[in-house]
């Protein structure tokens, strides 16, 4: 078996070598690579910092240029240009069509983990989701921001006691039912007495 192996290789011109040579190493890799992503040995944490020291500047939430995508671009470049060439095309025409089929299987990559990302789901709590809210006082609320009281609401699906101030002339009591209006320094809520 192995002595057909080296007389096919052989036989092979240096053309069709680069292309097998191209298809099979990427194809191990890429094949070992995934055993490791579903295994959970996932290597690639530098990758993801990087990844989330750009999201935080605005910049591409995907990036193009990753050892994955080189993987992936090289299997595909490989097993295209044998397949062109088999084909019976010209050189040029195998070279061309390598790189198409390469490009177009990392933009799919990219396309694909750009909406996966979409997928994502932040379960921070955001104050300003609480505006127009109603809850009920949890202690009691002195008048005309002189001090701070606490409220029951709920915000994002989730029940939370929360610091308050309101602007009402007279102060709101405990199990009183309550209206957000605003948000004071990102961490207070604005209430009022709800009617």
């Amino acid at each position: 078996m192995l002595l057909s192996i080296s007389t096919w290789w052989q036989t092979l011109a240096p053309f069709e070598k680069i292309f097998w040579g191209i298809a099979v190493v990427f194809s191990a890799l890429y094949l070992m690579q995934s055993i490791l992503s579903l295994s959970g040995g996932d290597a690639d944490h530098a990758a993801s910092h990087a990844d989330t020291a750009i999201d935080h500047d605005g910049g591409m939430a995907h990036q193009f240029i990753t050892i994955k995508n080189m993987i992936a671009f090289f299997t595909m470049f490989g097993w295209a240009g044998l397949a062109s060439h088999y084909g019976g095309m010209s050189k040029t025409a195998t070279i061309l069509l390598a790189l198409a089929g390469g490009t177009i299987v990392v933009l799919l990559m990219a396309i694909i983990l750009k909406n996966m990302s979409r997928l994502r789901y932040n379960g921070a709590l955001k104050l300003e989701n609480a505006i127009n809210k109603t809850g009920s006082t949890y202690l009691f609320i002195p008048p005309n921001r002189s001090g701070m009281g606490k409220v029951h609401i709920k915000v994002q699906g989730t029940l939370h006691e929360l610091p308050a101030m309101t602007d009402d002339d007279e102060e709101i009591a405990t199990g009183k039912l309550i209206r957000v209006r605003n948000i004071i320094n990102d961490r207070i809520l604005l209430v009022t007495l709800a009617g």
